[in-house]
């Protein structure tokens, strides 16, 4: 099962941050377990749509070309886990450092501008011994990112829209 925990991109700066917003809606498959008569979203895809917000937000920085994975979650503070459907949640991750080794963010998640949950994550940007290791489909990521609507929103670290790598250059 993948779990695609955001709907698309409000905001991105590459390098810098990224907002993503993820309706919770009753047809999603966990709710029905989770619970049953009360459905409420596990705070372990909250999470989740943190890491992939940021997650991307780095893969994008590195031009794709780094294998990046969670690493650690050294800090993150729920203040309210009954997020139910109808809920829109608005994540946010601040990078720390970008650097060969791996990445860190500051992230936040809020709904109807409240305060959710807020901390750290730590990510890894694996080496070559995982080089032959695939993490995505062929060119399953671009289209994901595609889209989420990164190249509708994105900028640059100068401010010019991002570019799609597979749109021609005029």
């Amino acid at each position: 099962m993948n779990w695609y925990w955001l709907d698309r991109f409000t905001l991105f700066e590459s390098g810098k941050r990224a907002k993503a917003v993820k309706t919770i809606t009753r047809a999603e498959g966990h709710l029905r377990d989770h619970f049953r008569f009360h459905p409420v979203a596990p705070g372990s895809l909250i999470i989740e749509g943190l890491a992939q917000t940021a997650g991307l937000m780095f893969n994008e920085a590195t031009r794709f070309q780094k294998k990046i994975v969670l690493g650690k979650i050294p800090r993150l503070t729920f203040y309210d886990t009954e997020i139910v459907p109808g809920d829109v949640l608005e994540y946010e991750a601040i990078a720390d450092y970008i650097n060969e080794e791996g990445s860190m963010a500051t992230v936040s998640v809020r709904r109807e501008g409240t305060l959710i949950a807020e901390g750290a994550l730590i990510f890894a940007h694996l080496g070559s011994d995982f080089a032959s290791q695939k993490q995505f489909a062929e060119g399953d990521l671009e289209d994901l990112v595609r889209a989420y609507g990164m190249y509708e929103v994105g900028v640059d670290s100068e401010g010019n829209p991002l570019r799609d790598p597979a749109t021609p250059a005029s």
